[in-house]
């Protein structure tokens, strides 16, 4: 680090935060043109070196592209796109155009599809050739749609662009490819996270907020220069888009970008022939690769192994000790701040924590427990309210929930001191976190947040639904997964086969991953005396 953390945070503000603050710049022409910023690996392990002399290149014939269609500084430019080159040059040509991302897990159905396009107000979506049908006219999606579609291969659906074409038809000096200014305040992306009721909530990511993304992956991973870094996390969702391309793009450190579905033997084939030194990834990969006991052992050479989504158990710990060669350390943070609270790995700042811990506050952010009955720090040792202090925390970029000033108001004490996580936990006497549940029913199923409202939208659907509850369970390798208490119109008994149908339903218009691994029928739910569905009770085993 070579300077006082404290100073390294202001010199990371100093350069994200400013008014001339241009993200193409930042993320890209900064950095020297010959030097590799991804490696992208195949699922047959070849591999291609993406420098950032080519993203520049390429990423502004996209910008050029982008422009001539229409879009201007601060308009949305969806992508429903796997790990890979394409990707990286279209991200980067969004945001050399000055427009906001929006991204699309690729596991999404058309319906979640449908509803993040309606409310991002996106004009231009960008998807691999296999999710392009997706998109296509039907129950959700319009015949006449206002957005345009660019599609990456060969085939693509009557209408729609070739990206291929796009960056045939422009030059990198065409007039509109250059890199647009958009401040530290200016809009870099806008994320959906889930929650427990309501449609998911948009949250809005300003360029500063790179500065915090920076700062975790130089203190909290600590990647360095001669690493190979690797974070296996999903570009849809917040911890890989924050470290698995924007971070990495910040630092100018080389990553690997895995252009292939998770497997454990694909994942520890990786490891050992890339050589990777420094690797990030959900708790769910690390139970998966302890679990697969078919496999012979591989020399790895991880220098530091990090996890983030969800508490890590003591039996991995030790299991990554003994077979990765090192102990793989347990991160928090939230899609909203990113990263906050760490067993930090860099040499400044690594402290021993008991098992169990999450760790400590980064350099930039100043956390606490609160108690539950009041706005005051609990005493050590004392389960409470994991909060924010948003006066001593010169990282925070939250701006707020996109057009919800009721949803974001209940984030944050009467006084807007402290903005509440949803999480419960402890802080010992050393300052060292610990994480107790969560406040709210949020279901992290591999290292995915899943709000149950979607899920249970789509059961309700079916004709012979009532009502329908969602909670998640205990699972050895997936840390949670989905079951569904379903109280059925006429009082119906329900069955194998009724089952089998919810669990389509909710694949084919939700996403298929988040399908309920059990559907339990009864004749009601637990309610408090307002309504309201008491999903604890659930999560207890006491209704069936």
């Amino acid at each position: 680090m070579g300077t006082d953390p404290n100073q390294r945070v202001r010199d990371l503000l100093d350069r994200y935060d400013r008014s001339d603050a241009t993200a193409a710049d930042l993320l890209c022409d900064r950095h020297p043109a010959e030097q590799v910023a991804f490696t992208v690996v195949e699922a047959d392990l070849s591999s291609t070196d993406l420098t950032y002399g080519e993203l520049r290149e390429r990423s502004a014939r996209f910008a050029a592209a982008l422009a001539e269609l229409g879009v201007r500084p601060g308009d949305r430019v969806a992508t429903l796109m796997a790990k890979s080159a394409d990707l990286v040059v279209a991200l980067l040509g969004i945001w050399r155009r000055g427009a906001v991302h929006v991204p699309l897990f690729t596991a999404f159905a058309p319906p979640a599809i449908a509803l993040r396009l309606a409310v991002a107000r996106v004009s231009i979506v960008v998807a691999d050739a296999d999710q392009a049908p997706k998109l296509a006219a039907g129950p959700d999606l319009p015949a006449e749609p206002p957005w345009r579609l660019i599609v990456t291969g060969a085939d693509v659906p009557e209408g729609a662009l070739r990206m291929a074409d796009l960056l045939d038809a422009y030059s990198a000096t065409h007039p509109h490819a250059g890199p647009v200014t958009i401040g530290g305040d200016g809009l870099l992306v806008q994320l959906f996270t889930s929650g427990t009721t309501g449609t998911p909530k948009g949250v809005p990511i300003p360029l500063r907020a790179l500065a915090s993304f920076h700062a975790y992956q130089e203190f909290a991973l600590d990647v360095r220069a001669d690493d190979v870094f690797w974070n296996a996390a999903d570009p849809g969702w917040a911890y890989g888009l924050y470290y698995a391309i924007l971070g990495p793009l910040a630092t100018g450190i080389r990553s690997i970008l895995l252009h292939a579905g998770f497997s454990a033997l694909l994942t520890r084939q990786v490891l050992e022939k890339f050589g990777v030194t420094n690797f990030a990834a959900a708790p769910t990969v690390y139970r998966a690769l302890r679990a697969d006991r078919t496999m012979p052992p591989m020399r790895f050479q991880l220098r530091r192994a990090s996890s983030a989504g969800e508490p890590l158990t003591p039996e991995v710990v030790a299991w990554s000790i003994e077979s990765l060669g090192v102990a793989v350390r347990d991160h928090y943070g939230q899609t909203e701040h990113g990263m906050v609270i760490c067993n930090a790995w860099h040499d400044d700042l690594d402290t021993s924590t008991p098992m169990g811990s999450m760790g400590h506050s980064l350099p930039g952010w100043s956390c606490a427990v609160l108690a539950d009955d009041a706005d005051t720090i609990a005493p050590a040792g004392e389960l409470g309210r994991i909060a924010i202090d948003t006066e001593h925390s010169p990282l925070l970029w939250f701006l707020g929930y996109l057009d919800a000033p009721e949803r974001t108001a209940q984030r944050y004490t009467a006084d807007g001191r402290w903005y509440l996580s949803g999480d419960a936990g402890s802080q010992d006497a050393d300052g060292s976190f610990r994480f107790s549940a969560r406040d709210d029913d949020v279901i992290i199923m591999a290292g995915y947040r899943i709000g149950p409202f979607e899920v249970e939208s789509v059961l309700v659907v079916h004709d012979q639904v009532a009502e329908a509850a969602v909670v998640g369970m205990p699972d050895e390798l997936r840390g949670e997964v989905l079951e569904a208490f379903v109280v059925l119109r006429d009082g119906g008994a329900g069955g194998a086969e009724l089952e089998a149908e919810l669990q389509s339903l909710v694949k084919t218009r939700f996403a298929a991953h988040a399908y309920p691994r059990k559907v339990h029928f009864v004749p009601s739910l637990p309610k408090t005396p307002s309504g309201k569905v008491q999903r604890f009770v659930l999560r207890q085993g006491e209704v069936r």
